[in-house]
C-alpha cells in the first residue's frame, strides 16, 4: 500500500473465460480505490469503506466458463443485511469447498465413464452447457454470492472435467497412461496458480489498469482465433491448425496457459479489493467461483498441451 492509500499491487465451451477491466473510484474520503469489471466480481455486493487487508498475505485457494466483457459502468448494488466482513479465511475456505466438491464429482465421473464409455460425450456437451449457464446466472442474475449457485457449477464442471480426462487420456492419445498424464495436468495446473500467487505477492508484476487492458485483449484475440478455427474446423480438415497437435497447436496452447496465468493476477487483484472494501462476508463464494473457472480453464489447456507429446 502506497502514502496515498491506493494498493497498487496486482481475470472458458471449452473454458474460456475473460476478465473484466478496472477502473479508479475516488471515495468521499479522497482514497482511491481501483475497482472490477470483471463480470463475476463486478456483480458482489459492496460496503462502504473500512479497514484494509491484504489478499497477497495468505495462500488463497485456487478464476472465470466465457465471461463477457466491459460494459459501461458499475450495475447498482442492491442494500444488504449488516454482518461480517469478507476475510482471506473466507476466501480460502469457500474455495476449497468448491474445488473439493469439483475434485469429488470429476473422480466419480471419470469412474461412470470407464464403466460405461457411453456416458462421455453426455458428460462432455452436458458438463459443460451446464456450467457455462451457470456462470451466465450468475453474472448476468447478479447470483454469483449464491453458494448454490457455485457448488452447482462445480458439480457440472467435475461431469465435465472427468469425462474429458477420459476422453484425452484414454481415446484421443491412443495407449497413454490415464493416470500419469492426468496427474500431470493437475500438477502443472497447480503449479502455474501458486507461482502467480507468488507473483502477486511479492509484487514482482503488479496490475495496473494497462495490464488489464493488455490481458483482456489477448483473451479477446484467443476467443476469435478459437471460434475461427471451430468454424473453419466444419471445411477444411483441421481448421485453422490450431487443435491438431501441429507446431501452431502447440504455440497456440501455450499462449492461452500464459493468458490463463496473468488471468489469476486480475483474480487475485479483484479478490484484494473485496477485502478492502469490507464487501459482505458470502461475497467470498463469488472469488471462489472466479478462481475455479480460471482453473477449469487452465487444466484444460495443460492437458490439451501434453496430449499433444503424448501422441508424438
Amino acid at each position: 500500500m502506497f502514502a496515498d492509500g491506493t494498493n497498487r499491487g496486482p481475470e472458458p465451451l471449452t473454458c474460456m473465460y475473460v476478465s473484466g477491466l478496472r477502473r479508479e473510484v475516488r471515495t468521499g474520503k479522497g482514497t482511491t480505490v481501483r475497482s472490477t469489471s470483471n463480470p463475476v466480481f463486478r456483480n458482489l455486493p459492496e460496503r462502504g469503506n473500512g479497514g484494509y487487508a491484504t489478499f497477497g498475505s495468505a495462500a488463497a485457494g485456487g478464476a472465470q466458463a466465457v465471461q463477457n466483457f466491459e460494459r459501461p459502468q458499475y450495475s447498482q448494488v442492491e442494500p444488504t443485511t449488516p454482518g461480517r466482513a469478507i476475510t482471506i479465511d473466507d476466501v480460502v475456505t469457500k474455495t476449497g469447498i468448491t474445488l473439493a466438491v469439483l475434485t469429488v464429482t470429476a473422480v466419480l465421473s471419470y469412474a461412470l465413464v470407464l464403466g460405461n464409455p457411453g456416458l462421455m460425450v453426455p458428460f462432455v456437451i452436458g458438463g459443460g452447457l451446464i456450467g457455462l449457464v451457470l456462470v451466465l446466472v450468475a453474472t448476468f442474475g447478479r447470483k454469483s454470492d449464491n453458494p448454490a449457485i457455485v457448488l452447482a457449477y462445480a458439480v457440472a464442471e467435475g461431469f465435465f472435467l472427468g469425462a474429458l480426462s477420459f476422453m484425452f487420456a484414454n481415446l484421443v492419445v491412443g495407449g497413454a497412461n490415464a493416470g500419469v498424464l492426468i496427474s500431470q495436468a493437475v500438477l502443472g495446473t497447480f503449479g502455474v496458480f501458486f507461482g502467480m500467487l507468488v507473483v502477486y505477492r511479492t509484487g514482482a508484476v503488479r496490475v495496473t489498469p494497462r495490464l488489464t487492458r493488455m490481458v483482456v485483449g489477448a483473451l479477446i484475440g484467443v476467443l476469435v482465433l478459437a471460434l475461427g478455427n471451430l468454424v473453419a474446423s466444419f471445411f477444411i480438415d483441421g481448421g485453422l491448425g490450431l487443435r491438431d497437435g501441429g507446431p501452431i497447436a502447440i504455440i497456440f496452447s501455450l499462449v492461452c496457459i500464459g493468458i490463463a496465468a496473468f488471468s489469476f493476477l486480475l483474480d487475485f487483484d479483484a479478490a484484494d479489493q473485496l477485502i478492502r472494501a469490507q464487501a459482505p462476508e458470502r461475497a467470498a463464494w463469488g472469488v471462489a467461483l472466479g478462481l475455479t473457472v480460471t482453473l477449469v480453464w487452465l487444466y484444460v489447456e495443460i492437458l490439451r498441451l501434453l496430449s499433444y507429446f503424448q501422441n508424438d
